[in-house]
């Protein structure tokens, strides 16, 4: 396919947890996806509560999807104005002065390093279990703390303690798509949100680098801290050797982008102060744009710095949220759909009717009454971070009865994924006002039933965009279209981006999801023992 040479074509790699999609975007008056390509690559799950991946694995997969996007489209592979990076965040990856990594990266999930955050910051004097303080200089420093064994601090730190012949060959230490801009570029940076949830970076107005006193209070070695560079930065063009392996041409422009839990806002629309979006794919999120500092400690959600200068995202997290559908779709459902007992292809024939099986999987529970007939069901399948810490809580079918079937439980679990972002909405509201209007993307926002479910749940009007998706795509390209000249300021992004549709509440599901919801509040408190005591 021929370029269009007055508009700007950027290729996109969004480096999820199991997979990648890497996706081309036309940029003129709108931000258009021409094409997106996908491929799945593996976690390793060890008994330790280690999560690690290859980091070749996501390389491999880049190049893949790359020559395949190109082949599909016959698209001449110098007509690409530039590539940027969106992916999951508070990974580690160490490398060595080759940018080589010296070990397999540390998922976001990884749990290992309950030793060294008990040490590093659960003694002595403490306030919410954390030590006095560490707890009060990070949050003047950073406006966040490393408060959860999963956060990226802490398995440094465990490589430090536990493979201290790997750790002396430690040249950088880097997020997911930091390694993955280094192989392309030759160059280890990172980018403000990625120097941010590693909790040694200094997020105050006005500064912006790495704080070498947080550096000397939790041990880590600052010369291990690559340079830090904005979102919206050419950091170098691509290598020779990589562009040998994507398929791609020399020197084409690499841009910082972001991590997902900045660019999905971007990519959703929400970049003006007071804009809120609500995310559910594989983990979840309730975030509002701000342009202040806040934390709430007890509930878990603080500002985090973002793409955009001068702007934070007040963000709430939820460990599992489209994953529990994943669940629903190979535990639960597909025997009962009939896929399984009558050998049905769903996607083939005169069954493609559904575009895929989670759409079958929705459109099984349609009928289902509001409030699954009192079933609730908590989406704590990988524990939880907000508004509670816990990786020993899991999920939950509460009230139960004789005539419960799979399409009641199946429609408990959306309704209960909706009413854990609503607890995080409501307690995000007591520091930061969210938005009337709430723009949802993801996967599953891809289901007009879940679209609907979510603004009965939170009584607000619920907006979608044309592609939910590919939201972190659809930010990477944004962030590239700022770098190249395209666009002038954050303030134009949303002009980029189309609503598909919109969703009001229905008005007659208020006072059963207020029931539910009450009840469901108080699960996890009820229950926090018995997880301690099983799953400990």
């Amino acid at each position: 396919m021929a370029k269009d040479p007055s508009t700007l074509h950027i290729l996109t790699y969004d480096i999820g947890t199991t997979g990648i999609k890497t996706c081309l975007f036309e940029v003129s008056e709108k931000l258009k996806l021409l094409h997106s390509v996908g491929a799945e690559y593996d976690l390793t799950i060890l008994e330790d509560g280690g999560i690690e991946q290859d980091v070749s694995d996501w390389w491999r997969a880049m190049c893949d999807t790359t020559r395949r996007l190109l082949a599909d489209l016959k698209w001449e592979k110098g007509n690409i104005d530039g590539i940027s990076f969106c992916s999951q965040m508070q990974g580690l990856v160490l490398v060595d002065k080759q940018l080589n990594p010296v070990r397999p990266a540390m998922s976001y999930m990884d749990r290992r390093a309950k030793e060294e955050m008990r040490k590093g910051i659960e003694s002595g004097f403490k306030i919410e279990g954390l030590n006095a303080f560490k707890l009060l200089r990070s949050l003047q420093v950073t406006g966040a703390v490393a408060a959860s064994v999963k956060d990226p601090l802490w398995k440094y730190k465990w490589v430090e303690a536990k493979e201290p012949q790997v750790f002396r060959s430690v040249y950088k230490w880097l997020d997911v798509k930091e390694y993955l801009i280094a192989r392309s570029s030759g160059r280890a940076i990172m980018t403000p949100d990625s120097a941010f949830v590693t909790f040694l970076f200094d997020s105050r107005p006005g500064k912006g680098h790495w704080h070498e006193g947080l550096c000397k209070m939790f041990g880590v070695n600052p010369d291990h801290l690559p340079e830090v560079v904005p979102s919206t930065m050419k950091v170098g063009g691509l290598t020779a050797l990589a562009a040998g392996d994507l398929g791609l041409t020399e020197g084409i422009p690499v841009f910082g982008g972001g991590g997902d839990a900045s660019l999905i806002g971007i990519g959703a629309g929400a970049v003006a102060e007071g804009d809120t979006h609500i995310y559910s794919g594989t983990s979840g999120w309730v975030s509002t744009v701000t342009t202040k500092r806040k934390v709430d400690l007890s509930a878990r959600i603080a500002s985090i710095v973002g793409a955009r200068p001068g702007y934070y995202n007040y963000f709430g997290e939820q460990e599992t949220s489209g994953k529990c559908l994943q669940w629903v779709k190979d535990h639960l459902a597909l025997d009962e759909i009939g896929v399984y007992l009558e050998k049905k292809k769903v996607t083939e024939g005169t069954e493609a009717i559904y575009e895929s099986l989670f759409e079958l999987l929705f459109e099984s529970i349609r009928d289902t009454p509001a409030g699954s007939d009192g079933v609730i069901f908590t989406p704590w399948l990988h524990g939880n971070r907000c508004p509670f810490e816990d990786p020993l809580a899991k999920g939950i079918f509460f009230n139960i009865g004789l005539n419960t079937g799979k399409r009641m439980m199946i429609r408990a679990v959306i309704e209960g994924i909706a009413f854990h972002k609503r607890w995080i909405l409501e307690l995000s509201e007591k520091k930061i006002p969210a938005s009337k209007t709430l723009r949802f993307v993801g996967g599953v926002a891809r289901s007009p039933i879940v679209c609907q479910i979510l603004s009965d749940v939170t009584g607000r009007r619920v907006e979608t965009t044309e592609h939910p998706q590919n939201a972190g795509a659809t930010g990477a390209a944004a962030i590239a279209a700022l770098g190249l000249g395209k666009i002038s300021d954050f303030s134009q992004i949303r002009d980029l981006i189309p609503v598909r549709t919109s969703f009001e509440p229905n008005p007659s599901t208020k006072a059963i999801y207020q029931r539910n919801f009450e009840v469901f509040c108080k699960l996890y408190e009820s229950n926090r023992g018995h997880f301690a005591k099983l799953n400990g």
